[in-house]
């Protein structure tokens, strides 16, 4: 039978692969949308009434797009919303949010060096950052200080830049990258259900009913969705982090969030300048090239912080488990040549993924993984350049058991 270790590892794969997919649906469908609403031609008097229209062709079909600012004069028998994408991403994102990281807050959430927090207090600040920060975002939109969008946009940017350094300082630097994007996507998904789709059944209700919509509607849901255009891709970079110890386990790990945000916005300003046949600002690609080399640098300072104590944050369920002793001696042997805060095997430069096993301690953070890849699979060492032997594993399997009780 499948053990609770496997049966999670299979689990999460399964929930972070529906997450990939509605991501792709969404993000898929955001991007096209807003090329296609940026290229329309409105230049043309169309007899239909169309604000403007656009040609396409695409898996050899043609296809005539025409955008109606209010409404055409007959309302269709049915609409096409584009939404589920929207929330499906985010309620498998959660979902993924909790099972990695809620359910295995001592691996992941909780670094002990940066605060000592026990596992109900890191999930509390955790949810209530996400509850809290939409709240307050929403809140700064529909005041006057939201009513100029550029000064709008700076101000949101500075509160990411809070954040950032908030999320650094409170958890792991793996938690706080993937909890900068998990708290931006969160923002993106909400303005498309609390805002975007409310307005838009407002203005749909309105067309029925005979009355002439308020236009506050569509400036609203237009201000949002803009929001959204240029959030996406930082999020991505935020959601990809945590497969690049580079990007959170150094020093700077706040500052390198925030330059993202930058280039998010200059990437998108290129596209959608593009898609309004307004030129192309290959300028910004100069500026993205820029910001990126700026991130590579910061991310060259130490990776770990020299004064770390050995036995901080020791898992102690696993340190008392029976056969600690000798699983210390194994992964000292066979792994610690890489994973170690000065690898000394040929070609490695920092300890894979970010991840030690240089400390009895930093073995106890990672047994979940140390059963999962060098115990119940054969994937560490990759290639078995370190000659683990069949007893080795057993060995981890057999402590891992006893740790967990089975």
């Amino acid at each position: 039978m499948y053990d609770i270790a496997a049966i999670g590892a299979w689990l999460e794969f399964a929930v972070r692969w529906l997450h990939v997919i509605t991501a792709i649906a969404w993000i898929g469908s955001s991007f096209y949308f807003i090329a296609l609403d940026l290229g329309l031609h409105r230049d043309r008097n169309l007899a239909s009434g169309a604000d403007g229209e656009e040609w396409q062709v695409h898996g050899g079909g043609f296809y005539h797009i025409q955008k109606y600012l209010i409404a055409p004069d007959a309302m269709p028998a049915h609409l096409v919303w584009f939404k589920w994408e929207a929330y499906s991403t985010w309620l498998s994102g959660f979902f993924l949010l909790a099972l990695v990281y809620y359910l295995g807050s001592d691996f992941y959430l909780i670094d002990p060096a940066v605060m000592d927090l026990a596992p109900w207090q890191a999930i509390a600040i955790s949810l209530a950052s996400l509850g809290l920060g939409w709240l307050a975002y929403d809140t700064i939109c529909k005041s006057k200080f939201g009513d100029d969008n550029t000064r709008l946009m700076i101000g949101l940017y500075a509160i990411l830049v809070c954040l950032a350094y908030f999320y650094t300082h409170v958890f792991s630097g793996r938690a706080a990258l993937l909890h900068l994007g998990a708290f931006t996507a969160t923002i993106m998904s909400a303005n498309v259900f609390f805002i975007i789709m409310p307005n838009q059944r407002i203005v749909i209700a309105d067309l029925k009913a005979g009355r002439k919509p308020d236009a506050k509607y569509g400036k609203i849901a237009k201000q949002r969705s803009t929001h959204n255009n240029y959030l996406t891709l930082p999020v991505i970079f935020m959601m990809l982090s945590n497969h690049y110890p580079l990007a959170f386990s150094t020093q700077n790990t706040w500052i390198i969030a925030s330059l993202v945000f930058l280039m998010g916005v200059t990437i998108r300003h290129f596209f959608n300048t593009m898609h309004m046949r307004k030129g192309t600002p290959y300028w910004t690609w100069l500026v993205t090239a820029i910001i990126f080399l700026a991130i590579a640098w910061l991310s060259t300072a130490p990776m770990f912080r020299a004064d770390e104590d050995p036995e901080a944050g020791i898992v102690t369920r696993f340190a008392e488990a029976e056969g600690f002793a000798h699983v210390t001696d194994i992964v000292m042997g066979r792994c610690s040549m890489c994973h170690n805060a000065e690898p000394f095997y040929d070609g490695i430069l920092w300890a894979p993924k970010g991840v030690r096993l240089d400390t009895p301690a930093n073995i106890t953070r990672n047994a979940r993984m140390i059963y999962l890849q060098a115990g119940l699979s054969h994937a560490m060492p990759p290639a078995n350049v370190s000659f683990i032997e069949p007893a080795e594993r057993q060995a981890i399997i057999d402590w891992y058991a006893a740790a967990t009780k089975g």
